[in-house]
């Protein structure tokens, strides 16, 4: 996957602003049923927003981004309070419903 630029990012958290969060991060953390949700929400929306219930602390929401992004080759795109925005391109092309914006050449 590719890195977003800015601009795509700032497009992408424009979309996702009015989406309600579809995974939740309980008490186990980066557990099995986590690894399932978000992969089938990854692959039906594309975009998604994921909250933190019971991790409050910046660093372990930090250890918990960063495994995701690894586990799904999905880029956070942003994050508000508990609340972290997930991309993942469609690898279909038939399937994707975002077109990120390109800078012309």
């Amino acid at each position: 996957m590719t890195l977003l630029q800015g601009f795509q990012k700032q497009f992408l958290r424009g979309l996702a602003h009015g989406q309600k969060p579809v995974v939740f991060v309980g008490q186990k953390g980066f557990s099995p049923a986590l690894v399932k949700a978000m992969n089938e929400a990854l692959d039906h929306h594309e975009l998604i927003k994921l909250k933190f219930v019971d991790f409050k602390e910046k660093e372990q929401k930090q250890t918990i981004i960063d495994q995701i992004q690894k586990a799904f080759s999905c880029e956070m795109v942003g994050m508000v309070g508990h609340i972290a925005i997930f991309y993942r391109e469609q690898a279909d092309p038939e399937k994707r419903k975002i077109h990120l914006p390109r800078r012309p050449a």
